[in-house]
């Protein structure tokens, strides 16, 4: 379907954004990401983009140093931001990485 069919139905597209209220949605969010795809790091980007766009890009923007364009840019499924950013952003946002073992398959 296209998107002039989805509008005449009322469909919108999924955004991860508007369900994420809490601290515990966000990293929940985030974890699932990891665990579901470990490798895939423009998952977790974007994952960590939907976080700003609930929490205000603006504020972000602030509480970063960052640019507000620049976060967009970082944060989406095509932006690859460096670890630093991913710092920064996480910690602004009131999140933490938790570094353990792997866990093995068998």
């Amino acid at each position: 379907m296209n998107s002039a069919a989805f509008e005449k139905l009322g469909i919108k597209a999924f955004d991860a954004a508007e369900y994420l209220h809490s601290d515990e949605d966000c990293a929940a969010y985030l974890q699932a990401c990891l665990e579901q795809e470990p490798d895939n790091a423009a998952l977790f980007t974007k994952a960590l983009g939907d976080i700003a766009r609930a929490r205000g890009m603006m504020q972000l923007a602030k509480d970063t140093g960052l640019t507000r364009e620049g976060l967009y840019k970082s944060l989406s499924e095509q932006g690859n931001p460096s670890l630093s950013t991913v710092m920064k952003v996480m910690h602004a946002l009131g999140l933490q990485i938790k570094v353990g073992p792997q866990l093995s398959a068998g």
